[in-house]
């Protein structure tokens, strides 16, 4: 209910201004009448203004979408929200790719572990990587905390190109995360040592959402890659994004899916270079000309399930993912949306 400075008297809500007029006929046979008639329009403004459960169907509604923004490299976004089925909305404000990944950290492990104990290990080896010390840079991984093995990657946005929005469902968990992206700045820096991470806790309160519905549905495995149901229609769709199994790939990541439309004249070898963080000049600004992402699903452990929603023009478009050799993994493939 809507009311500007609320009163409750006898379980029914007035405002000030009824209640002011009780007392001037407090006296009065006349107050009994207009109790009774201001507890009619309570009762009315309750039923149009609460939300009335279908006695047709359990399902539960789902309303309740969390927006984040990026305006240059930065996560504005509220810290806690329920659990339960979350559509993330990523608007990209920037002149830049990014992403988000949601990292679930172990008991006891917060943002500001991860900033001092993770962070700049991963800048000091890009660094001696993008400087030709490839073997120096990946033995430097080694001085990873002990905790960051049980860091579990928990989905999250795709890539999404420079002023463009992506809708990506997940069912969140109960614990805490960071959101963190790594796309590279055309010096070889990290966005997350810029500032891209943020701490986001997850309640054990549950926010009744429901499973959405898939249009088409996409199973990751690392045997088979990117297995598609049926065509892709053009139009409003809702991707289900399945992940059969799960594995460490040759960059330290899972197989994740990003949905980029394609430009003629693209070569899919570019692509798949620049989807890989470990080579020097992969994952790094600015994208490949031609391609435009349009979000999509983080890495996430074996059977988990997530959505992607997108609207489709015609053209030509193409699930892959941020692993190495994806042409050869069929974790690039390409179809076509037709009118």
């Amino acid at each position: 209910m809507l009311f500007d400075d609320r009163r409750i008297s006898n379980n029914v809500v007035y405002t000030s201004g009824q209640l002011k007029i009780i007392r001037i006929m407090k006296n009065s046979h006349l107050k009994n009448i207009l109790k009774n008639m201001l507890c009619v329009m309570a009762t009315l403004l309750m039923l149009q203004n609460c939300k009335v459960k279908n006695n047709d169907s359990d399902e539960a509604v789902n309303n309740d979408i969390i927006e984040v923004i990026t305006n240059v490299m930065d996560f504005q976004s509220v810290d806690t929200i329920p659990s339960g089925w979350t559509t993330f909305k990523y608007i990209n404000k920037s002149n830049e790719p990014h992403f988000f990944l949601l990292e679930k950290y172990p008991e006891n492990k917060f943002l500001e572990d991860g900033q001092k104990e993770i962070f700049p290990i991963f800048q000091k080896g890009m660094d001696l990587i993008n400087n030709g010390n490839s073997e120096e840079g990946f033995a430097a991984f080694g001085d990873l905390p002990a905790w960051y093995p049980q860091i579990v990657f928990k989905g999250g946005s795709g890539l999404v190109s420079p002023k463009k929005t992506s809708l990506t469902t997940i069912k969140m968990e109960p614990g805490y995360y960071v959101m963190e992206c790594y796309v590279k700045m055309a010096n070889g820096t990290f966005h997350s040592v810029m500032g891209m991470e943020k701490q986001l806790i997850v309640t054990s309160e549950n926010n009744n959402n429901s499973e959405p519905k898939a249009d088409i549905k996409v199973t990751l495995s690392s045997t088979k890659g990117y297995i598609i149901d049926k065509p892709i229609q053009k139009g409003n769709q809702t991707i289900s994004v399945y992940f059969e199994d799960q594995i460490v790939h040759e960059n330290f990541v899972g197989h994740d899916l990003n949905l980029i439309k394609i430009e003629d004249g693209v070569i899919l070898e570019n692509i798949e270079n620049w989807m890989n963080w470990a080579n020097p000049k992969g994952l790094i600004s600015p994208a490949p000309q031609g391609v435009t992402f349009l979000g999509g699903v983080n890495d996430m452990p074996a059977g988990s399930l997530a959505f992607l929603n997108v609207s489709l023009d015609p053209g030509k478009y193409a699930f892959v993912s941020e692993v190495p050799n994806t042409l050869s993994k069929n974790m690039l493939v390409t179809f076509i949306v037709t009118e």
